[in-house]
């Protein structure tokens, strides 16, 4: 076998090194590398500087006669974008350059599927740093490395020429013997097929966070996290370097949450280690020269770029299975990182009892970095995010059961009590994807969608399979969308076969803003709402008969086709179900869909077990998608999206303009924003309606006086993101959101507004700086500050926060100019107060209502101070009022119909709920 040549570097090099080193150096607005291309940037970066380091590299053999050959050495640069404050699962970019090219490439470069590779980069996460200063059992080491195998980390049973740790002079004197990595080494008790003589065996065990030592000579001595099956994939890879030894990868970091053994936490320092695959260095050889002696002098079998789909043997002096060998561990780059707290830091240092704020979960990501800035300081609060339906929330919050919700748009008042809207985020959703090129080039990073391609893939519109083709109307429709001739114009490259997972868009199964706001981007588009009326696209694909005329916009997407296909299939025979509906398979929230992207495991319901033990047949989700051949879609929040690295489609707005999430395209967006029209009201139920339909009767609260009412009208009206505008502008984003804080400005205990209060002004100030500390903001918000786009929104905020704080009580009445000037004390109130107040208003709807009474004021306290007798009631009837009542009633029946009927002309009622 030729030995391949090794690299040596060039003035091409020199300048492409130069060049990473300056981008590195760049601030985080600049451009990023071409390799980021669709990953969500908004506010990514935060205040994190990231990490840069620099090694050299030298491949040295030592010759017969006692002198040393040095290859010509590389100089690889890495760089990392985070490092502090990682949450579990979160994916954080690594890049490098000048490293050897790779060689070999494997079909899947996780786990121990990417082995059979030459000269990648090694990255793994790892317990402890290599701060010298540090304790022996705080530093990085072999052993302390998470991999997912017994075969990444151990060499079981080879024979001489296999045993080429034994030529590397960086290796211990004992770790190069027959049976060396464990002393004493475990008997065959513990590695029964672990020593055999004369075959060769290291092992390198892993020392778990609690101090067990599992051996790693086979799959059942490896720690509980790297089952076969396990719950999540493997992390670790070797990734590819391209031609010229550059490459990048999303590297997932796992907290102790995820990986218990391994054990990283907000207390226990961790390192990301990145190892260069630079080559074995040799030692002096036997003579003559073993074996071993000649294999670990190898420079590859394969050429930089090739790929070794087959998995065809490679060379051990330069795969990445010896990467725990003294020459690789010493090239190691030690990246330290910082873990955050974990999600029930509150819970466990704060005994206070939360306060609840209810609704989108598009903060869910800022409420994970604002929670301990609020619990761990004593004069503030315990603030607690209880994830729900934007609606659910409102309801909650106007109802009294919660101090406070958060929305996205307008919701339908049920009371009397006006509410104000205080913006409090500025971020949004995405179309989420996770897509691979064909023969294994790598994952695509440009994806475009235009309203009806998103329509096609939410109405059922592609068939699946050959049992989606019998569906009535859908014969001629493709399987899916990756065979529509509308998206492969609009993305040419990828593969053209459809698939299941290409027939449907993850998406919620429940109420919410980010629905009704996907759906009124689509109803604006005059050919997506032609074919959803009928109107086949210009190939001949007409929409699913059961979506026909469904109603947009709506903030809940119903599960509309009945259709049953016929099958021979035993399984499905005893399954009997909706094919399309298994493919659609929609989720309760937004952080399964990005899990589901990231892990490349769609939800599609298709996979066929039979149960021996209970001799049936049953219908699940299928198995997660091999590398390489990947293809989801899903509806993220863009906080999720940061967090987990995932890319995001560019959505059309005017006619050919494709318009991605970044900073710049949705502060564009809040400079098309205008506050709602007052009188409007807010959105209704399940169902949605046509384009304005499911309002409700105004937002402003009914006030009894006009002369001295506080005038609130202007807080109660949230900002309005209108599609049509979005759909002339060639910089807006169409998926950007206000989340708003929204609460009661009359009516609140006061100890609640209080703190709804501060939250306002902490969130809008302190929480508005970006970075991925405690009161931060994280990725996937833009800041809202006093100046720029976002001026108007910090503006509306504070005046709504005074407001809350405030809780001004309605106006008594102007004393009538027919009143006595003197009024009568009347006996039936404390110390004989007099009142003009009228009863209170009767709520429209039955909410139960959790109001404070006057008591909670400091001034109903002192006049309740001694008890008030109240009177005796008796029933009291009139001939009057017998007559009276039935007149009332007709009365009121009238002034209903004729409230109805303008409200019909003013504005046309909902189309039935499709």
């Amino acid at each position: 076998m030729t030995t391949r040549a090794l690299r040596v570097p060039t003035a091409v090099s020199a300048l492409l090194l130069l060049a990473g080193v300056v981008l590195a150096m760049m601030p985080a607005s600049a451009a990023v590398p071409d390799t980021r291309t669709g990953v969500v940037q908004v506010g990514r970066e935060g205040a994190d500087p990231g990490f840069t380091a620099t090694k050299t590299l030298t491949r040295t053999f030592v010759e017969d006669d006692g002198s040393t050959y040095s290859f010509p050495s590389n100089t690889v640069t890495v760089t990392a974008s985070q490092t502090k404050n990682l949450r579990g699962r979160q994916r954080i970019l690594i890049s490098w350059t000048g490293a050897q090219p790779s060689g070999g490439r494997a079909s899947n470069p996780y786990g121990e599927a990417g082995l059979q590779q030459e000269y990648p980069v090694v990255i793994l996460q790892c317990r402890g740093t290599d701060d010298a200063s540090l304790p022996a059992d705080q530093q990085v080491a072999p052993q302390t490395c998470w991999t997912n195998s017994f075969s990444q980390r151990s060499q079981v049973l080879k024979n001489d020429g296999d045993a080429v740790w034994t030529k590397d002079p960086l290796e211990p004197d004992a770790d190069r013997q027959r049976i060396s990595g464990v002393d004493p080494f475990p008997g065959k008790d513990v590695c029964a097929n672990a020593d055999q003589d004369p075959l060769y065996t290291h092992l390198t065990p892993f020392v778990a966070a609690s101090g067990k030592v599992f051996p790693a000579c086979d799959a059942s001595t490896m720690p509980p996290e790297a089952a076969v099956g396990a719950a999540f994939p493997p992390a670790e890879i070797a990734a590819f370097s391209d031609a010229d030894g550059a490459g990048s990868v999303q590297f997932e970091v796992r907290s102790d949450v995820e990986n218990e053994s391994l054990g990283c936490s907000d207390t226990t320092a961790c390192s990301i280690v990145v190892i260069p695959i630079n080559g074995l260095s040799c030692a002096q050889g036997a003579t003559p020269p073993s074996i071993a002696d000649t294999t670990c002098r190898k420079g590859g079998q394969f050429s930089p770029g090739s790929s070794n789909f087959q998995g065809a043997g490679v060379d051990l002096s330069a795969s990445p299975a010896l990467w725990w060998s003294g020459t690789n561990w010493s090239n190691r780059i030690s990246i330290p990182i910082t873990m955050g707290l974990p999600p029930d830091t509150c819970d466990i240092l704060d005994p206070r009892p939360p306060t609840g704020f209810y609704g989108s979960e598009l903060m869910a990501q800022a409420a994970l970095q604002w929670s301990p800035a609020y619990c761990l300081n004593k004069k503030r609060f315990k603030f607690q995010l209880n994830q729900m339906s934007d609606a659910a929330g409102w309801n909650l919050m106007e109802g009294g059961g919660g101090a406070a919700a958060f929305v996205s748009s307008a919701h339908k008042k049920r009371s009397d009590d006006p509410v104000g809207y205080a913006p409090t985020a500025l971020t949004g959703f995405a179309i989420g994807y996770n897509i691979d090129k064909p023969d294994n080039q790598g994952e695509y990073s440009s994806l475009r969608l235009d309203q009806r391609l998103v329509a096609k893939l939410l109405t059922q519109s592609y068939t699946g399979s050959a049992l989606g083709r019998t569906h009535p109307g859908m014969e001629n429709n493709p399987d899916g969308i990756q065979a529509d001739p509308e998206f492969q114009e609009l993305n040419p490259g990828l593969d053209t076969s459809g698939t299941e997972t290409g027939a449907a868009l993850l998406n919620l199964a429940n109420d919410s803003d980010v629905v009704e706001q996907l759906t009124e981007w689509i109803a604006q588009d005059p050919s997506a709402m032609d074919f959803i009326k009928g109107k086949p696209d210009p190939w001949g694909m007409r929409v699913n008969p059961s979506y026909k005329d469904v109603t947009m916009p709506r903030s809940e997407w119903p599960l509309l086709d009945d259709f049953i296909p016929p099958s021979p299939n035993t399984c499905r025979q005893a399954n009997p179900a909706v094919y399309s509906n298994q493919l659609a398979a929609p989720v309760t929230t937004l952080r399964k869909i990005a899990e589901a992207l990231l892990d490349g495991w769609p939800n599609t319901q298709t996979r066929c077990d039979f149960d021996p033990a209970t001799n049936l047949w049953k219908l699940g989700r299928i198995d997660r998608q091999n590398f390489g051949g990947r293809f989801m879609l899903g509806v993220v929040s863009l906080g999720d999206a940061a967090r987990y690295g995932l890319r995001a489609a560019a959505l059309q707005t005017k006619s050919g303009s494709y318009v991605g999430p970044t900073e710049d395209s949705l502060r564009a967006a809040v400079d098309l924003m205008q506050l709602r029209e007052p009188g409007k009201g807010g959105k209704g139920g399940k169902g949605g309606g046509g384009k304005g339909g499911g309002k409700g009767d105004g937002g402003a609260g009914q006030r009894r006086s006009s002369d001295k009412a506080p005038d609130l009208s202007g807080l109660q009206e949230p900002f309005v993101l209108d599609q049509d505008d979005v759909r002339k502008s060639t910089g807006a984003y169409p998926g950007t959101m206000i989340v708003y804080t929204a609460a009661k400005l009359q009516d609140l205990v006061q100890d609640d507004a209080d703190k709804v209060a501060l939250f306002i002004r902490t969130a809008t100030s302190e929480g508005q700086r970006e970075g991925s500390g405690n009161g931060e903001l994280p990725g996937g918000f833009v800041p809202i500050e006093k100046s720029g786009s976002t001026r108007k929104l910090y503006a509306l905020a504070q005046d709504v926060a005074d407001a809350v704080e405030a809780q001004t009580p309605e106006p008594t009445e102007e004393p009538s100019p027919t009143a006595s000037a003197s009024p009568t004390a009347d006996p039936t109130l404390p110390g004989g107060t007099v009142t003009n107040e009228p009863l209170p208003d009767v709520p429209s709807d039955d909410v139960p209502s959790e109001a404070p009474s006057d008591a909670a004021s400091p001034a109903a306290a002192s006049a309740s101070a001694a008890p008030v007798v109240m009177p005796q009631t008796e029933a009291v009837s009139s001939d009057l009022g017998n007559r009276t009542v039935p007149v009332l009633l007709l009365l009121g029946l009238v002034g209903i119909a004729l409230t109805t009927a303008v409200r019909f002309f003013v504005r046309p009622p909902r189309g039935p709920v499709r």
